[in-house]
């Protein structure tokens, strides 16, 4: 029988907070953490507000030679790893390396840091950019830092697929696993907040400008008018089951199927997402899990919040699921749009909720707009099957789903 990859920590750095604990009391109580930026002045741009991760102090997760060499999208990546492993009650360091593997996503890398390089380039009198320009902004320096610091040494790699990554991350950990690598670090962190990040986004022309953070990102709403950009994400320790269960460790859940299919049509003014291949992609995760979509418990969505793309993501749940659709959750709105980070984040948000015997309420719509009638979660309830079904998409084609069974509630869990 093949190997079998579960959970066994969550390491959350997010707007909702920095742990798991802190992340779930925030989807519980259905608190909005988005507000004015004040990583940089963005007063000059019409979108303003994002979420980003309170209270964060890099310096209490890695010492300052790496801090000096790396971003704040790896910093959280430090910190998110270090909480992942504490939870699973593994060492820092390995204790046989080549057993040990990280496999991250990433969509752009350090965008922080390279602002204030490339600033100095062209406006500073030297004209020059530091020795880690190269190292810190490159999308794999998270990858390439955990592996160094923490002596993974198994089968490493990036993920580039914008939001879906953070799913593809996981699917590849388990792939990893059924190759023979017994522990892969998986997930993703994100920090797209500078101006060079920010006005990337804004060419898209699906950042939302409403001000009022409250009502500026609202997916499947009838008020929908895009999404606010966010930091932080998830990370999580993936394991092989009985290296798992032969040390004793607690496990969320199971990685049971993923499927990731591609539109190869350019993100644009007037796309809006295959939903077809969207379809494709689900269908293929829950024929890999032998989960039969009338036995999924919950659908955590990519809930971009712009409305044409919210229509194609509601017909592509209704293309797999029929008129008998499950319960949909979303709690992007209560962080922003972390990009990989946020399809990891939605994957922490589901293991959770099946630790603690709830499924978490949907942070709306307050008014569903027309296309996009589906099953919204109104209010907490207990799981009947222990399945969730979490779908992303990519700009640019990307779509991507992963299945996840839920193991039992044990006492003790976070929270």
């Amino acid at each position: 029988m093949s190997a079998r990859a579960v959970v066994t920590g969550i390491g959350v750095v997010a707007p909702s907070g920095i742990g798991a604990d802190a992340h779930w009391r925030t989807v519980l109580a259905g608190t909005r953490r988005t507000g004015p930026l004040t990583l940089f002045d963005p007063s000059g741009y019409p979108t303003r507000h994002g979420g980003e991760v309170p209270g964060f102090d890099a310096a209490g997760y890695a010492d300052n030679r790496r801090l000096v060499q790396t971003d704040r999208w790896t910093h959280l990546g430090f910190a998110a790893t270090r909480l992942a492993l504490a939870d699973a009650g593994l060492p820092e360091r390995a204790p046989d390396p080549y057993g040990y593997a990280v496999a991250l996503a990433s969509s752009s890398g350090g965008n922080l840091f390279g602002q204030r390089e490339l600033q100095r380039l062209w406006g500073g009198s030297s004209r020059t950019v530091g020795a880690y320009q190269s190292i810190a902004w490159f999308y794999a320096a998270s990858v390439g830092q955990l592996s160094i610091h923490h002596q993974f040494k198994g089968p490493c790699g990036v993920l580039v697929a914008e939001a879906a990554g953070g799913l593809d991350s996981l699917a590849h950990a388990a792939r990893a696993i059924r190759r023979g690598t017994p522990v892969v670090i998986a997930g993703a962190t994100e920090c797209p907040l500078s101006p060079y990040a920010l006005a990337c986004q804004l060419r898209s022309g699906m950042l939302s400008d409403v001000a009022d953070p409250e009502r500026a990102y609202r997916p499947f709403d009838a008020a929908a008018s895009g999404y606010l950009p966010a930091e932080g994400g998830a990370v999580f320790v993936v394991e092989e089951l009985a290296h798992a269960l032969a040390r004793g460790a607690r496990v969320y859940g199971e990685v049971a199927g993923w499927g990731s299919t591609h539109d190869a049509v350019h993100t644009g003014p007037d796309t809006a997402g295959d939903p077809v291949q969207y379809a494709r992609a689900m269908r293929l995760a829950l024929d890999r899990a032998g989960v039969p979509a009338e036995a999924v418990d919950v659908v955590l969505p990519d809930a971009l919040g712009v409305a044409r793309y919210d229509r194609s993501e509601a017909v592509a749940l209704r293309a797999v699921f029929g008129d008998r659709s499950p319960p949909v959750t979303t709690q992007k709105p209560l962080t922003g749009r972390a990009h990989q980070g946020g399809s990891a984040l939605d994957v922490a948000t589901a293991l959770l909720a099946f630790a603690h015997d709830t499924l978490p309420a949907s942070a709306g719509p307050d008014e569903v707009a027309d296309g996009c009638e589906l099953d919204f979660l109104r209010g907490h309830r207990r799981p009947r099957t222990r399945v969730a079904l979490v779908g992303a998409r990519g700009f640019d084609g990307f779509n991507s789903a992963l299945v996840l069974r839920g193991a039992a509630p044990v006492r003790g869990v976070h929270g």
